[in-house]
């Protein structure tokens, strides 16, 4: 039944679906995993890299983006899709900044990227964008923030959250482990936990993963963008791994007692 109704964006299906929205969602299930966590000292995003070469230039990103000074993303899903959207998303903002002379609200700017977005599913000859964000932004209003947009144009703001591959392994992960007040660290290390519990890899290496933070820098005061080095990740890795072994001999001693 539903190849009556899976060739254009803008016919809806006697169920009232639109097939090729939930196509382009599904690609994104194909995608490694990316995570956001908002905390009081920030947001942190991790996400996996599906491409690992010793070839690869370490310099350029797969799926961390800088968009302004007090906005960045983690994308996953057709990279090439996401650079258009990241071109447009960059020049709204400075466009802003240029018109008011100010940093732009992050909801705003997602609700811009947002109405892009649900165009490409209501006009045809076009296809839908395959590829979903999460976006971590601050602003004076509401502070840290954390939102999720997929490709239909919907968004929402979370405090923790996943998109691509093993999305419910992760949210269920985080709804069990998030709480209020954690610090940054803290979201750093619940991180490093998720992608150990939802990647393919029987061992989760740096040169796998991504991690960036927007948090305060302690010395200035001033916001800061931070993406995380592959021996800043090891550490982190070390770190969850010691923790981990100290809650087994935690439970092994209570056990014995």
């Amino acid at each position: 039944m539903s190849r009556r109704y899976d060739g254009r964006t803008t016919t809806f299906s006697r169920s009232g679906r639109l097939y090729q929205v939930e196509y382009a969602i599904q690609a994104i299930m194909h995608a490694g995993t990316a995570i956001g966590i908002l905390c009081d000292e920030g947001v942190v995003l991790v996400a996996e890299k599906k491409i690992v070469s010793k070839l690869l230039d370490k310099v350029s990103s797969e799926k961390m983006f800088k968009i302004d000074d007090h906005i960045n993303c983690v994308v996953a899903g057709i990279t090439a899709d996401a650079n258009s959207l990241l071109q447009y998303t960059r020049v709204a903002a400075q466009r802003y900044r240029f018109t008011y002379n100010e940093d732009i609200p992050v909801e705003y700017l997602v609700q811009q990227v947002c109405n892009v977005k649900q165009s490409y599913t209501q006009y045809g000859g076009q296809r839908p964008f395959g590829v979903s964000f999460l976006y971590a932004g601050y602003d004076d209003k509401y502070g840290y923030q954390l939102y999720n947009s997929d490709p239909s144009g919907n968004y929402g703001g979370w405090k923790a959250t996943a998109i691509g591959e093993s999305v419910t392994t992760a949210q269920a992960i985080l709804k069990n482990e998030w709480k209020e007040g954690m610090s940054l660290h803290d979201a750093l290390l619940l991180g490093v936990k998720v992608i150990t519990k939802t990647t393919d890899s029987t061992a989760v290496t740096p040169e796998k993963l991504e991690f960036s933070t927007l948090s305060r820098d302690k010395d200035t005061n001033e916001l800061s963008y931070q993406q995380l080095t592959e021996p800043e990740i090891e550490v982190l890795i070390n770190q969850y791994k010691k923790k981990v072994e100290e809650e087994e001999k935690e439970k092994e001693s209570s056990m014995q007692d």
